[in-house]
């Protein structure tokens, strides 16, 4: 364990989330914060040198009786007196966080995380401040810092945070991101009527959160997640089904189509194909649709047909490095590898990490007579696809 013993998580950090939970169909608050048992020096490596005052003693004694705002009083007074104690900026912010004091419970727990740096529970804490507070950015940049410290090893904080994590993906518009993050869940058969809106605005390529959603969306964004949570629990028959129903149900909603074909492109490209060309029929203008169209294209030898549309995409939105990344993979299956490299180029700019905008390069070099560059490209892709491999959250 990151702070030496369970006593940490089973004692701060589970015991003061107010979260719905994804295991059942209603709201439900966890442990409240008031009961939250005190912990060992040991546990957080911290010199709680104020715990043995009197003031201390009383904020803890407040706190067990579940007297809230006498404990922040407390609290406040005893780290007065001490700004250093660690234990009492945790409990503080815990309390505060707890009766929806979000400003000053985040501005407590920075205290805590100034004076114990790898407290990851601490930054997933602050991060679920921050997402109160509309802070979706740094709410994200925290839950995921407090995820690489070891704040998801407890199955339960695991679904609180990844839950999270999912919606802010979604409102930052990384939905790729979010449809693998929501994937957890359908996998392990948890689910809510919430969750399905979550996953359904994901799919749906919208980029809020469900509490933000309005009254007169939500049905569709429900039944789209539905469709989506069976196939990425594995039941592609019933997902099949559903995405029929919602067809038939929403014959005009936009990216419907493309959500279906996304979700088989990975097993079944030939069988999202008509997917994509639906959704262009739909929305001609919708630059993914005709990036994975091409790619679909692509995908079996059909390189003057997907040019077309990579054209119609990087026409649509120049600045989608996906968008440049097909079309110079286009160009360059069709011949012009001069176009194609340039194309490349562009998506390198635009996105510099992606994997497979460096094979493409290191093919169209090495076709160009580039040999050095070509070995170069081949190398970036090793140190990339090592370093995903250990950095990849679930």
């Amino acid at each position: 364990m990151l702070f030496g013993d369970s006593s940490f998580w089973q004692g701060k950090f589970r015991a003061v989330l107010s979260i719905r939970s994804l295991a059942f169909p209603a709201c439900l608050l966890l442990l409240s914060i008031v009961c939250v048992s005190s912990f060992s020096a040991s546990a957080t490596g911290q010199n709680t040198s104020n715990g043995d005052s009197e003031l201390a003693a009383q904020a803890s004694a407040a706190r067990m009786q579940n007297d809230a705002p006498r404990a922040i009083e407390l609290y406040s007074r005893a780290l007065q007196q001490d700004p250093k104690w660690a234990d009492g900026w945790w409990f503080l912010g815990s309390l505060q966080y707890g009766v929806g004091a979000y400003i000053p419970a985040r501005d407590a727990l920075s205290r805590y995380i100034e004076l114990t740096p790898n407290a990851g529970p601490a930054f997933a804490l602050r991060g679920l401040c921050e997402f109160e507070m509309g802070d979706v950015r740094q709410s994200l940049i925290d839950i995921e810092h407090g995820i690489s410290l070891g704040a998801a090893n407890q199955p339960r904080n695991e679904q609180i945070l990844l839950y999270h994590r999912a919606m802010l993906l979604t409102r930052l518009g990384n939905y790729e991101g979010a449809l693998k993050a929501y994937s957890y869940f359908a996998k392990k058969g948890i689910t809510n009527p919430e969750l399905l809106i979550a996953i359904g605005l994901a799919g749906l390529r919208i980029p809020l959160l469900p509490k933000e959603l309005a009254s007169d969306q939500q049905e569709l964004a429900s039944a789209t997640g539905d469709a989506g949570y069976r196939f990425l629990a594995g039941d592609e028959a019933s997902a099949a089904q559903a995405f029929q129903e919602l067809f038939h149900r929403f014959p005009r909603a936009l990216n419907t189509h493309f959500f279906y074909g996304y979700l088989l492109f990975a097993t079944d490209p030939d069988a999202a194909l008509p997917e994509f060309q639906q959704e262009l029929q739909l929305s001609p203008s919708n630059a993914d649709a005709n990036v994975m169209a091409a790619w679909a294209l692509l995908m079996r030898n059909g390189a003057i047909d997907a040019l077309s549309y990579a054209q119609n995409a990087v026409a649509k939105d120049a600045d989608l490095p996906s968008a440049q990344l097909v079309l110079g993979r286009s160009l360059l299956e069709t011949g012009d590898v001069n176009g194609g490299m340039q194309h490349l180029e562009k998506a390198l700019k635009l996105e510099p990490d992606n994997i497979e905008t460096h094979l493409a390069l290191a093919k169209a070099y090495s076709k160009s007579g580039r040999k050095e560059d070509a070995r170069r490209e081949r190398v970036l892709c090793l140190r990339l696809s090592r370093g995903n491999d250990s950095t990849e959250h679930p």
